[in-house]
């Protein structure tokens, strides 16, 4: 049987008509934009950073409960880093979630007492100590009470 088009003309020829063509680009642009709208920014958010850091402490003082001995988070301007007090003193403790991590870019952390070292004992007490992290007008503070609690509120 030969085909005809809309205008009742017999035409040999097969393939897609202009209209369909238009159809399937605007259905694919369509789609494009969801999904550049759905994916989150790579970039993350001073909340976020501050939600990793207590996460991060809260499971130093789970390390130092667990194994039976001190665990210390060293801060510094450009991050911080886990140590663990053993018979030959303080050693880097960088092993599966220990990893020396940086801060984000422009993130500033200070502390009101500027603390740099809070230690958990293996019994879970803490060196108390208010982290704030800020970058432009955005600022989260991360506090540890003595009792090694973690808490983080947005300021």
């Amino acid at each position: 049987m030969t085909r005809t088009s809309a205008t009742g003309a017999r035409s040999g020829r097969s393939g897609f008509t202009l209209v369909e063509m238009m159809v399937v680009l605007v259905v694919l642009g369509l789609m494009a934009a969801v999904v550049v709208v759905a994916i989150p920014d790579g970039r993350m958010t001073v909340a976020a950073e501050g939600e990793r850091f207590a996460a991060r402490l809260k499971r130093a003082q789970e390390e130092a409960v667990l194994v039976n001995r001190p665990v210390q988070v060293e801060l510094t301007a450009g991050g911080y880093a886990f140590r663990v007090r053993d018979a030959g003193g303080w050693r880097a403790l960088d092993d599966g979630p220990f990893r020396p991590e940086a801060w984000a870019p422009r993130t500033r952390a200070t502390s009101e007492k500027d603390v740099r070292r809070i230690a958990f004992d293996p019994t879970g007490i803490a060196t108390p100590a208010h982290i704030t992290l800020s970058r432009g007008d955005r600022a989260v503070e991360v506090a540890v009470d003595q009792a090694g609690n973690v808490r983080i509120d947005a300021l």
